[in-house]
């Protein structure tokens, strides 16, 4: 694990214990700090070995020199923000740990990824490019893997963490070497004042930056076009990369990243692997060999000609709507619990559909909305969709999970449903 001497002898208070909350615990507990900690569900702080289990918002926090909480932790409604503001101590999160412990590890450098989509595509695409390069590299944050539970690096090793907007609303000394920003739709409103507000949440990871750092931005959005100006403005043009949407390339030597989203996040990959000095042919070969995230546009299997697809984490309309426009010829599989009852950031996508098959909780609503525009089949459960789907499509066609829906009808989770289209698959022969 990642420790740090600067927190030997000081008082946290660790408020949220999964993956990243335990991590932190023991990393502060290993380097000889005095840690409090607290989550409401019991069996999690059964776990936090080495801790004084108390609620931060029962106790008296004078003196504490961070209380570091999970980027779960709504900061806008949670009364711990206030509360450790009258007792004058920081609220923070693992990454702003890390960032203080960086200045005690070998040398290093830190790419850090943000944006609304795309991110953890992003951040495995640049980890396995940096892998392939032979450079030692750890991948963390957002993605799964909490950092501050993982070993330092040798010198010369590079760390890719992806950062929700959460995650950085927690940080404030985290200087990347390399910050990419993806874009910014709306999202996370519940937590924000406004879009602007969720917008400047992520302009921080560049404000955090020293000067003569990469700062990458994709500009396909007006926001973050604007962004890329306000960067250029302040007096870092030197610095900036911009990512434009639309711009053709060949991505069949790339098969696990298909479709316009892929292509952006694939060039925000290439100039950031290219600003940590990686040669051409390391990236290449990356590119190449990239297996793709679980859930995510995932190559299953191909079953007598037709390419099945996984793409479960597309759990809304605007997650599935790229999706759409990677393949020419798609039987599509949506539905499930719906989270707005339109489909209309697919509409571009249809002219690729050449037939839907509609499951869950949404099912009928989407297939009325589907009717007169694509054929469509109810097909009720995920499993009599696979067999519909397989039945009727062609050589050179492609069977695409993509529900466009949170999973809780039918799955615990959308790694649930992924497991179950690919066990259905298999099923196919």
């Amino acid at each position: 694990m990642i420790t740090g001497t600067t927190w030997r002898g000081k008082r946290y208070a660790v408020l949220g214990l999964a993956r990243s909350g335990l991590a932190t615990v023991d990393a502060l507990v290993a380097s000889g700090a005095e840690v409090t900690a607290w989550d409401s569900n019991e069996a999690a702080r059964s776990k936090a070995q080495g801790a004084t289990l108390a609620d931060p918002l029962e106790i008296d926090l004078t003196g504490f020199a961070g209380v570091a909480v999970s980027p779960g932790v709504p900061l806008n409604t949670h009364p711990i923000a206030a509360k450790a503001a009258e007792a004058g101590v920081p609220v923070i999160g693992d990454i702003e740990l890390f960032a203080e412990a960086r200045a005690e590890m070998p040398a290093h450098r830190v790419v850090g990824i943000t944006g609304t989509n795309g991110k953890s595509t992003t951040t495995a695409l640049i980890h396995h490019i940096i892998e392939t390069a032979g450079i030692p590299t750890r991948m963390g944050g957002n993605i799964g893997l909490p950092i501050l539970g993982q070993d330092p690096l040798p010198a010369g090793g590079v760390y890719v963490l992806e950062l929700s907007s959460y995650q950085i609303d927690l940080t404030h000394s985290l200087d990347c070497d390399v910050a990419v920003l993806l874009n910014i739709t709306p999202d996370h409103l519940d937590r924000y004042a406004g879009f602007d507000a969720y917008a400047e949440s992520k302009v921080r990871l560049f404000e955090m930056q020293s000067r003569g750092h990469a700062a990458i931005i994709g500009i396909g959005d007006e926001t973050c076009a604007n962004i890329a100006r306000r960067l250029a403005d302040f007096g870092r043009s030197e610095d900036l990369t911009r990512i434009a949407p639309g711009i053709c390339m060949d991505q069949s030597r790339w098969p696990a990243l298909q479709g316009p989203h892929n292509a952006q996040n694939a060039l925000a990959a290439i100039a950031s692997c290219q600003a940590l000095g990686i040669d051409q042919a390391a990236i290449d070969k990356g590119l190449r060999s990239f297996p793709g995230l679980p859930h995510r546009m995932e190559r299953v299997k191909t079953v007598n000609g037709v390419l099945f697809v996984n793409d479960s984490k597309a759990t809304n309309a605007d997650s599935t709507a790229p999706a759409l426009s990677a393949y020419p010829k798609i039987h599509w599989i949506l539905g499930g619990k719906a989270k707005t009852d339109d489909l209309d950031a697919c509409r571009p996508g249809f002219p690729h559909v050449v037939k839907a098959y509609t499951i869950g909780d949404a099912g009928e609503m989407f297939a009325k909305l589907l009717e007169g525009e694509i054929p469509v089949e109810r097909s009720g459960t995920l499993d009599v969709a696979v067999k519909a789907a397989a039945a009727n499509a062609q050589p050179g066609e492609v069977v695409l999970l993509s529900p466009a829906c949170a999973s809780f009808d039918q799955f615990k989770d959308y790694e649930a449903r992924g497991q179950a289209f690919r066990d259905a698959v298999e099923a196919l022969g």
